[in-house]
């Protein structure tokens, strides 16, 4: 019996030393485990300076971030825990923000080289940035591993979320350049708090540490991953604590929007597709507008007047100016004085009150106080308190509008409601966008978006640029419209309703640029 007993103590104990011999432990870089290091850092960063030494490098423009080089000690160590990384099951990820394949939560994952350098960030170098922050930070696991290859992106955002203290990214890359794309690029900031231009970009370096504490002001990006044979993997993730406090979100000033222009039915004669002003032809869009809320009208305008301003949009006279800021949007809008006269014309047409009752006919929607009084909706509105509008831009876009303007009276001598409209010319080429953000979800309207694209005639799905209508609050994507040249799309939406423009990446380069225009 006791020699059993001894057999069975031998057997558990070598199968314990085998368990602790699959447990890995990390040294992290000597820089961090220096007393005198920490101190100083914890200076600098307090003072906002720059400090230096060895591998670690305190910058604090356009706000403190921290590099550290070799966070890793031991090479061997970061190659294996690079082998099991790749090993996990990656899920793509696609919005409007991002686009590139993320692993489940590793808070739990029991891999020997995942688990040992979770353990190290979420214990030991914890602690070392709880000091130098001068705050506790919570033992929180926030840790996941990204995969970024050609075409991925993550847009300009700033991570505030609730309890989000500093972020940190360890880099697993091979070698990497400018070239490659995929840098982390830090965005300088206005008086108002929002982001400006990039004025730092980082390009990924192996086994290198990247943290920042998240700020009001801790914009940065991934910008767009250029090489089509490389892998930009990195681990990342969030340490928790008090939130730095936040100064009142800035306010956008509202669009400024208009009524209709005062031009009759002779414009329709002059620009639009016999076709469409059809009065059975009309009823029938109709049907099927009502049906779905969408419709695009193919050849929507006369095919010489489509080309002339197709053409006309080339002209290198157009000012076309930069909108932004980028945590909302990215792309060209041109200004109304400096266009060529036939897409003057063709701007006032989408304007004016004959292409109000047009759409009416389209539509059934109320747009116009002349327009046949219709019975309430489900919201306890009529009609004519819904919200028309139109734009013009550059490759795949829509716009937005609301009544505010009156006109008219009923015969119970109620007054009634005249939409009004804005829009843009807007160009899109590479890493141009539109994001959602909390101002719009909550400025919301119903609205009749117009999409009318120009020069397109070789856009791809693939490039991006393409104009996606999701639910508020939810991913998943109710309608995508394509950009398609001389292809009027118009889409109904609700309060409920929001809509972005997909990023244009780096397959839409042989695309000429200049060509990519739309009417919002």
């Amino acid at each position: 019996m006791s020699c059993k007993r001894a057999q069975n103590e031998s057997g558990d104990s070598d199968k314990k030393k085998k368990k602790r011999s699959s447990v890995e432990t990390v040294d992290l870089c000597g820089s961090v485990e220096e007393e005198e290091v920490k101190q100083a850092v914890k200076e600098a960063w307090s003072n906002r300076t720059h400090y230096s030494k060895g591998d670690l490098e305190l910058d604090c423009h356009p706000f403190p971030h921290c590099i550290i080089k070799n966070f890793l000690s031991n090479q061997t160590f970061a190659e294996n825990l690079q082998r099991e990384l790749l090993e996990l099951n990656f899920n793509e990820k696609s919005n409007d923000l991002y686009k590139f394949k993320q692993s489940d939560d590793l808070k739990k994952r029991k891999e020997p080289h995942i688990a040992a350098i979770r353990a190290a960030l979420f214990g030991r170098f914890r602690s070392w940035l709880g000091d130098v922050l001068g705050v506790e930070l919570e033992p929180t696991v926030d840790i996941s591993c990204a995969k970024y290859e050609y075409t991925d992106v993550l847009l300009c955002h700033d991570d505030e979320l609730e309890g989000r203290r500093a972020a940190f990214i360890l880099y697993l890359v091979p070698p990497w350049q400018s070239s490659d794309g995929g840098s982390l690029d830090l965005y300088s900031t206005d008086s108002n708090f929002q982001p400006e231009s990039i004025v730092k970009s980082l390009v990924p370096c192996w086994n290198t540490l990247v943290l920042f504490e998240v700020s009001p002001v801790s914009f940065h990006q991934v910008s767009e991953v250029l090489s089509q044979d490389k892998c930009r993997l990195s681990l990342s993730g969030w340490f928790h604590g008090p939130s730095l406090e936040r100064p009142p979100r800035f306010k956008e000033p509202s669009i400024l929007k208009h009524p209709h222009l005062p031009r009759d039915e002779t414009v329709l004669f002059e620009w639009v597709n016999p076709l469409y002003l059809d009065i059975s032809y009309q009823e029938q869009i109709q049907t099927e507008f009502e049906d779905s809320s969408e419709i695009q009208l193919k050849d929507f305008l006369k095919e010489e007047k489509f080309r002339e301003v197709s053409e006309a949009l080339r002209q290198t006279g157009i000012r076309w100016m930069k909108r932004g800021p980028p945590n909302k949007r990215c792309y060209e809008s041109a200004s109304v004085d400096s266009l060529p006269e036939c897409v003057s014309v063709c701007w006032e047409l989408l304007r004016s009150e004959a292409f109000f009752l047009l759409l009416s006919n389209f539509t059934g929607l109320r747009l116009h106080y002349l327009c046949p009084a219709d019975e309430e909706d489900e919201e306890g509105e009529t009609k004519d308190d819904k919200e028309e509008g139109e734009v013009a831009g550059t490759s795949a876009e829509s716009p937005s509008s609301s009544s505010s303007s009156k006109a008219g009276t009923d015969k119970g001598g109620k007054k009634l409601s005249s939409p009004v409209c804005c829009g843009e010319v807007r160009r899109w080429s590479h890493d141009g966008y539109t994001l959602l953000h909390d101002a719009e979800a909550a400025q919301a309207e119903y609205a009749l978006d117009l999409i009318l694209p120009f020069g397109c005639a070789d856009w791809e799905a693939e490039f991006g640029g393409f104009t996606c209508y999701i639910a508020n609050e939810e991913d998943e994507e109710l309608l995508t419209v394509y950009p398609e040249d001389n292809s009027l799309a118009l889409v109904y939406r609700d309060k409920e309703t929001l809509k972005f423009v997909k990023h244009v990446n780096h397959k839409s380069s042989h695309v000429d640029s200049s060509t990519c225009r739309e009417f919002y």
